[in-house]
């Protein structure tokens, strides 16, 4: 996939806050919001080792397949 002058970024959302509180992690590549704490904490869990995988390959987001991506964010995803 190229995207020249495009930066790519991942948004998540999650669906099921039911105490009211407004969660948003915000980093340079991903943006995480909603959701309850649990699952707030676990998307964000698995953005950050994904992004982590990427840097010690040495791939920028960017370079990334959607159908490799997907596979690692399955892959990183806590049990």
């Amino acid at each position: 996939m190229t995207t020249k002058g495009k930066k790519t970024f991942l948004l998540g959302l999650g669906l099921d806050n039911e105490d009211g509180h407004k969660r948003i992690t915000q980093a340079e590549r991903f943006c995480i919001a909603g959701g309850s704490e649990e699952t707030h904490d676990r998307m964000t869990e698995t953005v950050v080792k994904t992004m982590e995988h990427l840097d010690v390959r040495g791939k920028n987001l960017e370079e990334v397949e959607p159908g490799e991506l997907r596979d690692l964010l399955h892959r990183h995803t806590p049990a």
